[in-house]
C-alpha cells in the first residue's frame, strides 16, 4: 500500500507531468482513432464513448498503465534491473509499428524533460537506455517527485483519455464541449481502472487489442491523415 500523501508540492508536480502543454508531441498521434473515423466506425460522441470505455475495460491502455506502475516502484527501490526489463517487455508487446513508436518518441521526449529538469534522473535514464516507453519515463518522473501511486495512475488514464478525446474533437468532430461531457462521463471508469492497474499482478498482464492494432496497421496507408498514428 502506498503511504505518499499527495502534498501541494507533489500536485503541482503531478499537474506538470500528466499536462497537454508538456512537450512530448502526444497531441501527434491519435492511436488508431483516425482510421477508425475515416472508416465510419466511430462517428458520433457516443461511437467515441464507447470505443474508449471498452479500451479502458480490455484495451493496451491497462498494460500501459500497469506498467507505469512498475516502473514507478522499481525506481523507488532503486532496482534499475528491472526498470530495464519492464522497458524491454512493454516493447515487445506493442503490435504494431506505430504504436510502438509512438510510446518511443514520447517516451525520449519526455525522459529527455525530466533529465533536462532534475540532472539526477540522468543515472536512471542511462540504466533504461534507448528506446524508452512513455510510460516508464512517466513511472520514472512520477517516483521521482514522490507522487501517490494511485494520484500518478490516475493522471496517466486522465492525460491518455484528454488526449484521445481531443483526436475525436477534431477528427468526427464533434464540439469541445461534447468532449468535455464524454470526459466527465468516463470519471468513474478512469477511477476503476486505477485500482485495477494497481492490484493486477504480473501473471495476469495481458489485454484484448485487436481492434486497436488493427486501426493501427490500416492507419499508414490511408489516403491523408493529420496524425502520426
Amino acid at each position: 500500500m502506498d503511504t505518499i500523501i499527495l502534498t501541494n508540492n507533489n500536485l503541482l508536480h503531478l499537474l506538470q507531468l500528466a499536462s497537454s502543454a508538456l512537450p512530448t508531441g502526444a497531441y501527434s498521434y491519435s492511436e488508431g482513432l483516425e482510421t477508425l473515423v475515416a472508416n465510419g466506425t466511430i462517428a458520433t460522441p457516443e461511437h467515441l464513448k464507447h470505443w474508449l470505455e471498452m479500451e479502458l475495460l480490455y484495451g493496451t491502455i491497462r498494460l500501459e498503465v500497469a506498467v507505469m506502475v512498475r516502473a514507478y516502484k522499481s525506481t523507488m527501490a532503486k532496482d534499475f534491473q528491472s526498470l530495464s526489463n519492464w522497458n524491454d517487455w512493454l516493447s515487445a508487446v506493442r503490435e504494431t509499428e506505430e504504436l510502438r513508436a509512438s510510446s518511443f518518441g514520447m517516451g525520449r521526449s519526455l525522459m529527455r524533460l525530466l533529465v533536462e529538469l532534475q540532472p539526477a534522473l540522468n543515472t536512471v535514464a542511462n540504466a533504461v537506455g534507448y528506446p524508452c516507453n512513455y510510460a516508464i519515463a512517466f513511472g520514472v518522473g512520477a517516483a521521482h517527485w514522490q507522487i501517490n501511486i494511485q494520484a500518478a495512475v490516475l493522471g496517466y488514464l486522465h492525460s491518455w483519455a484528454s488526449n484521445t478525446i481531443t483526436a475525436g474533437v477534431k477528427l468526427i468532430p464533434i464540439g469541445q464541449t461534447a468532449g468535455q461531457h464524454l470526459l466527465w462521463q468516463l470519471h468513474p471508469l478512469l477511477s476503476l481502472a486505477a485500482l485495477e492497474a494497481i492490484a493486477v499482478e504480473d501473471d495476469n498482464l495481458y489485454c484484448c487489442s485487436w481492434g486497436l492494432s488493427l486501426a493501427s496497421m490500416k492507419h499508414e496507408t490511408l489516403y491523408t491523415r493529420l496524425f502520426r498514428s
